[in-house]
């Protein structure tokens, strides 16, 4: 009998033993917490980039500064978005204060606003390109376009190939500060050009006209820390972190409009 107690205890101990063994187990195996953030990196984090206040927000980016190295290095990107962005995201709105135009959408200040209006010109046209450019870029890109957008360009330049010839060509002879852009003209058509300073397509009486839907900025702020005066060599850099998803989405909703007008 006393045994058979002595067993009865050695088998509860074991039994509790292995109980807290297997507690602790289930303690140490957690499922570990996200990172903070997924646009922290050592330069800082864009989605704490607040404008001063006004109707225009700064929307943020999707990805660290430093996500888009070695092709985009991390300390202009943080410049040119928590400081050059932010510049025409508060003046914008410093601009428009207290007129109609606060009741204006984007679109249609950049169409209908006042074009000898520089201060509205400038910051309204600087704006939208700079969220344009971040939106089409994004890591682990590149490549080439697929499905309804590869098939256009095809049809509207003979090739990718002769696409990217003549997008490089507008960007590279741009000269000094602007834009090379890839648009959906009122057609439907693609077609490439470039524009100045902080021009765009959507305003009256530009070079290439439409709806943009590709934006590679060319002013030196954009490339100068990293390329200094090889402007050649990060308008190739861009071809690798273009997102080409986002373009073709970009592309279809410029058709859908096309139809409608």
């Amino acid at each position: 009998m006393k045994t058979q107690k002595i067993a009865f205890l050695g088998l509860a101990f074991l039994t509790l033993f292995a109980c807290r063994q297997k507690s602790n187990l289930e303690e140490v195996i957690q499922i570990p917490e996200p990172e903070a953030q997924e646009t922290q990196s050592v330069y800082g984090n864009p989605a704490e980039v607040k404008a001063e206040k006004g109707k225009f927000k700064m929307r943020g980016l999707t990805y660290a500064y430093n996500a888009l190295e070695p092709y985009m290095d991390g300390k202009t990107m943080e410049i040119h978005y928590s400081r050059h962005h932010l510049s025409y995201c508060n003046n914008l709105n410093k601009a428009i204060a207290g007129t109609d135009l606060e009741k204006w959408k984007l679109e249609e200040i950049l169409k209908g606003s006042d074009p000898n209006n520089m201060a509205i010109r400038n910051n309204a046209g600087g704006y939208y390109n700079h969220n344009l450019y971040w939106e089409v870029m994004s890591p682990k890109a590149g490549g080439q376009p697929k499905d309804s957008l590869a098939a256009a360009i095809n049809s509207d330049f003979g090739s990718y190939d002769a696409f990217k010839a003549q997008f490089v060509d507008a960007a590279s002879k741009q000269f000094g500060s602007g834009w090379a852009w890839l648009v959906v003209n009122k057609a439907g058509k693609l077609v490439v050009g470039s524009t100045q300073n902080q021009d765009n397509p959507l305003m009256p009486d530009m070079p290439v006209s439409g709806t943009p839907i590709l934006a590679l900025d060319v002013w030196e702020h954009a490339y100068y820390l990293k390329y200094q005066s090889r402007r050649g060599e990060y308008i190739s850099a861009f071809f690798n972190v273009v997102n080409w998803s986002v373009v073709e989405k970009k592309y279809l909703e410029a058709m859908k409009r096309v139809v409608k007008e």
